[in-house]
């Protein structure tokens, strides 16, 4: 039989929104999803537009070049995914937007382009 998990098993995850909350609240709001199938993972999804993507990617402070790029939906559908530690948290950003949308410019982490 496998360990319960309980919500103390999730802290870090937990610890690491409330952090980003604090910190960056004022950023576009993601799809956010912990799961306690990964437990020490935070999702962060943004459906609406790469630009959101790219300015939490900023704010967590994750490297451009780190971001990896796919198409999906027949190629209809952009697929930017970039994952890093944050507050002892793997944090994993994923942002979708249309193909014929511009992809937006990376700005390099912790400063202006």
């Amino acid at each position: 039989m496998s360990e319960i998990l309980t919500l103390d098993g999730l802290a870090a995850p937990l610890r690491a929104l409330r952090l980003l909350v604090t910190d960056f609240g004022h950023l576009p709001v993601p799809d956010v999803q912990v799961s306690p199938i990964y437990p020490d993972r935070l999702e962060l999804r943004f459906h609406n537009d790469l630009n959101d993507f790219e300015a939490w990617r900023e704010a967590v402070g994750i490297a451009p070049d780190a971001v990896e790029y796919r198409e999906q939906n027949g190629a209809r559908t952009r697929v930017l995914t970039v994952s890093g530690d944050y507050a002892g948290a793997v944090v994993v950003l994923t942002g979708y937007g249309d193909v014929t949308a511009p992809v937006p410019a990376p700005v390099p982490a912790g400063g202006a382009a």
